[in-house]
């Protein structure tokens, strides 16, 4: 059992957590800054309603489910993913024998099984709408992959659920989505279908032998060290379109805001290069700790919209948490 234990939490890969975990916090911290709020709220029409400041305990629930979704659902793209595991990572412990393919299987739909039961009795019934889509998207991205871009959309798209996950879970509403809600949980799929976008180099021969059409198969690693480049660009450019262009995000910028931008921006861009220099190697595994670090610090960034010392404490335990828990997984086949 402890064998069994240690194979399932090192396939959890726990540094990816910091995926789900701050973009859920997006959602959480969000509804608290409504329920608290007295008047317009940013430069909005909206008003706060019924919402009132989530219990310290149902935060902490709330956060643990989010923390852990990632590595839960982790099982189930390595069940699916085996085919090209064999080549990409075949020191994983489902393609070892270590973990036992069944029985890890079992137990991430007993826990997220726990998760739903616990939304439903414990949190707010209509957070189980993104918990499950949030599953079921789970389930059509490694399909999806296959087909260029549109395993990116759904990649993006199933982490935005843990944003809508968090703000839905935190206590009773009367307004559920309005522009500026829609436009985070688009800028949130933008940032993740990026990221997603960028392991894809890693795993570039096994998903070309298993016959996954993504966008670095389809058009080649030379191509893809341009798109890596110009991609980096892609949220930058987005939000500011979005925010002077069409005023998507009807809260005021500040300066911690700006700041942390600025950081992600570098982040980002530096991602883009690394992949240009490294489109395959050794480097092209450690390159994805500047890649994980750009795409959870981004959503620290969204935070700092509405909560600037917030924002600034999650970009710095993003960053320096990402790197740790990277550096544990030293094997690049695993």
């Amino acid at each position: 059992m402890l064998s069994f234990l240690k194979a399932y939490i090192k396939s959890m890969r726990l540094y990816y957590s910091f995926v789900t975990g701050i973009a859920g916090c997006i959602g959480v911290l969000f509804y608290q800054w409504v329920a608290t709020s007295e008047g317009k709220l940013g430069t909005s029409e909206l008003t706060r309603t019924i919402e009132a400041p989530t219990p310290d305990e149902k935060i902490l629930v709330i956060l643990v489910i989010l923390f852990l979704s990632w590595g839960i659902n982790q099982i189930y793209n390595d069940y699916l993913g085996r085919k090209e595991d064999r080549i990409n990572a075949p020191k994983r412990p489902m393609i070892t024998g270590e973990l036992h393919p069944g029985k890890a299987v079992l137990l991430s739909t007993i826990l997220m099984l726990g998760a739903l039961l616990i939304t439903i009795f414990y949190l707010e019934p209509i957070a189980v709408i993104p918990l499950i889509a949030g599953v079921l998207l789970n389930v059509l991205y490694e399909y999806a992959k296959g087909y260029g871009i549109l395993g990116n959309i759904i990649f993006g798209i199933m982490i935005s659920m843990c944003a809508l996950y968090g703000f839905f879970a935190s206590g009773p509403m009367e307004v559920y989505l309005t522009k500026s809600r829609i436009s985070a949980l688009v800028f949130v799929a933008i940032l993740n279908g990026l990221m997603t976008y960028y392991t894809y180099f890693k795993d570039y021969q096994g998903d070309k032998a298993a016959g996954k059409m993504t966008i670095v198969v389809k058009y080649g690693l030379e191509k893809n060290r341009i798109i890596a480049i110009c991609a980096s660009f892609l949220p930058t450019v987005l939000f500011l379109t979005g925010y002077y262009g069409f005023r998507t995000f009807e809260i005021e910028l500040n300066n911690i805001f700006i700041i942390l931008g600025i950081l992600t921006f570098f982040l980002q861009v530096w991602t883009g290069v690394l992949y240009y220099r490294n489109p395959i190697g050794r480097m092209t595994h450690y390159s994805l700790v500047t890649n994980f670090r750009a795409c959870t610090c981004g959503q620290a960034t969204i935070i700092a919209l509405f909560n600037p010392m917030l924002g600034i404490i999650l970009f710095l335990l993003a960053y320096v948490f990402v790197g740790f828990l990277f550096n544990l997984h030293t094997n690049v086949k695993a």
